[in-house]
């Protein structure tokens, strides 16, 4: 063990956070997610909610102030009745951590395909539809 990084993050995702470089993109995703079909470097984080995961990842992830967003959730698909509130708690956590930060909207398909270029998906337990955010990596 080591001091300061939060138990909750597993050495493969401290990992794959340390290895990835400025602009570099990761993707937090829902059960629903289907990861593995999009993507090789898949991060299995299955009794972890979103909320509490993004919070410990950020304390180590700066985000990118360069890029026109700092982060990224997939859009509600037109027609569908879900009204994610998870977003708003999204907006909570990344907040306290970076107060700038701004949230960009990507309809469904074009989302998973940003995940596809992204440098790892992790894929969690989070039951929220729309539950999925990508995060855009900055420098300290």
């Amino acid at each position: 063990m080591l001091k300061k990084i939060p138990k909750m993050l597993s050495p493969d995702l401290v990992h794959a956070l340390m290895q990835m470089g400025h602009g570099d993109e990761i993707v937090l995703a829902d059960g629903n997610f289907p990861g593995h079909s999009l993507h090789g470097r898949v991060i299995r984080c299955d009794g972890l909610g979103i909320p509490p995961l993004l919070d410990a990842i950020l304390e180590l992830l700066p985000l990118d102030p360069y890029a026109g967003h700092q982060a990224a959730l997939m859009s509600v698909v037109p027609g569908d009745k879900v009204v994610p509130t998870i977003w708003d708690t999204y907006r909570e956590v990344i907040a306290r951590h970076d107060a700038s930060a701004q949230i960009a909207f990507e309809e469904r398909f074009a989302f998973y395909e940003r995940a596809r270029g992204a440098y790892a998906i992790v894929v969690t337990g989070e039951e929220a539809l729309y539950g999925n955010i990508l995060l855009k990596k900055g420098v300290l």
